[in-house]
């Protein structure tokens, strides 16, 4: 059984039935049985399936929203967006992907030279409880597009959400040995990579977690893509549109209770801005509203677990032991539930942790700086590169931070976001790979060279 807890009131849920590996091996072996069959199906049989997800997410959506605010403690106001987002990815890659698989001729010897990108086979999803249902349709929706079956292992917190999930596609129209769902532990997923029905692995989760699983994919010669944690950087020059910015900052660092990847952690302020900057997060943070994520006059919920929460306070208090001043928060409430307030910790500087470690929770570091330089060099001190973001009005210091910053994703005057659209992903300890746009849905997928004399 998967046991859960419900972080809100910190009591536990019902338990979840969970698979043995025997009987997730069999789960496997039937939706490998499934692929030859999904292949052969048209480009167009393929769209109208994910079109009838897309309909059936959305008719669903009030469901999802309150099982992910019951289980992970998203708001369901959020959650409601989630599950919208994730509908329009299904619908995205309905309407595109049999243009960005289209075979494409190239010049050679032959009489006709060309590639085609036929799938891969069985894909297992090893995916984490901040978003159940966007990351799970970012990884599906591509997939099954391009012709492959999914299995789909989902965190142990969100049981109840994946079950529901992976329920829609079937009410959809997609067959149980296309998209099946594995719920196991996580120490009963490891062995999953290994099966030889599967083909590829996606993952989603900490850098620590994603080098096991990159190892262990690796061994068996099975591509992956790996989306792991950030220490997101953003750049605030005195230029900028600084009531905006700031807006955009704090619904950045603060949306799903900062339990976001490519949220921004670390701030990076031109220091003849820097106190008017910090005192108007400040004002921001301390209006921010903590309860019950089911109640929509609340900005958060609580942490997803109790080990989490009190991970981040050990960060919180070693920056503020190493000299770090926090201007809110800070502390842990006495509240029934996994609660972590809005907390703004100031004069952060490299070697404290909460500028060395990845922060998953609604703490924002904000350091001084002289110069865009400065700035840079210091955005670039981390071993994670999955997004940065720069706001200036400046376009010599936008055309440098765009030729410097190492990151998978750069915003300009924006959040740094996922977007069906667009490729996202990380280098460095934030993984390697790429989820949407065009890029995804390369990602398993046989690029196949075809030769004719």
């Amino acid at each position: 059984m998967l046991e859960t807890i419900n972080p809100t009131t910190g009591q536990a849920l019902p338990a979840s039935p969970s698979l043995s590996l025997e009987q997730a091996h069999t789960t496997i072996n039937q939706v490998a049985k499934g692929f030859s069959e999904w292949k052969a199906k048209s480009f167009a049989k393929r769209t109208a399936v994910l079109k009838a997800v897309a309909t059936t997410l959305r008719e669903n959506k009030s469901e999802l929203a309150n099982l992910m605010a019951l289980e992970m403690g998203k708001p369901v106001k959020e959650g409601l967006a989630e599950v919208e987002k994730s509908a329009w990815c299904a619908d995205y890659y309905a309407e595109n992907g049999a243009k960005f698989l289209a075979s494409e001729s190239l010049e050679s010897d032959a009489s006709h030279s060309y590639v085609q990108y036929p799938p891969l086979g069985t894909v297992l999803g090893i995916l984490p409880w901040n978003a159940p249902v966007w990351l799970a349709l970012r990884f599906l929706a591509p997939a099954l597009m391009a012709g492959n079956t999914c299995v789909l292992k989902a965190d142990p917190n969100v049981p109840a959400t994946a079950h529901k999930l992976v329920e829609c596609f079937h009410q959809a129209g997609v067959p149980d040995n296309v998209v099946a769902n594995l719920p196991v532990p996580n120490s009963v997923a490891s062995k999953m990579i290994d099966h030889p029905k599967v083909k590829a692995v996606s993952f989603t989760g900490s850098s620590k977690a994603g080098q096991a699983i990159a190892s262990q994919a690796a061994s068996g010669l099975k591509p992956a893509v790996l989306e792991l944690g950030g220490s997101d950087p953003c750049i605030l020059m005195a230029d900028a549109d600084l009531e905006k910015a700031l807006d955009i900052i704090t619904l950045s660092r603060m949306i799903n209770a900062g339990q976001s990847c490519i949220a921004v952690k670390r701030l990076f302020v031109e220091k003849s801005i820097y106190n008017k900057v910090c005192e108007a997060l400040r004002e921001r943070f301390s209006k921010l509203k903590c309860g019950d994520p089911r109640d929509e006059s609340n900005n958060l919920g609580p942490l997803a677990r109790e080990d989490l929460r009190d991970q981040l306070h050990r960060q919180v208090s070693e920056s503020i032991d190493a000299g770090a001043r926090c201007l809110t928060g800070g502390d842990l409430p006495s509240r029934s539930g996994f609660f972590y307030p809005p907390t703004l910790l100031v004069d952060v500087k490299p070697g404290m942790t909460v500028f060395e470690e990845e922060t998953f929770g609604p703490v924002l570091s904000v350091t001084p700086i002289d110069t865009i330089d400065q700035a840079l060099e210091l955005a670039n001190n981390t071993e994670y590169g999955l997004g940065a973001s720069i706001w200036t009005s400046s376009q010599v210091a936008i055309d440098r931070a765009i030729e410097t910053l190492e990151s998978g994703q750069i915003a300009v005057n924006g959040i740094v976001k996922s977007d069906p659209r667009l490729p996202s992903g990380g280098i460095g300890k934030s993984g390697y790979g790429r989820e949407l746009g065009p890029q995804g849905i390369r990602e398993f997928v046989n690029v196949q060279q075809i030769w004719i004399a």
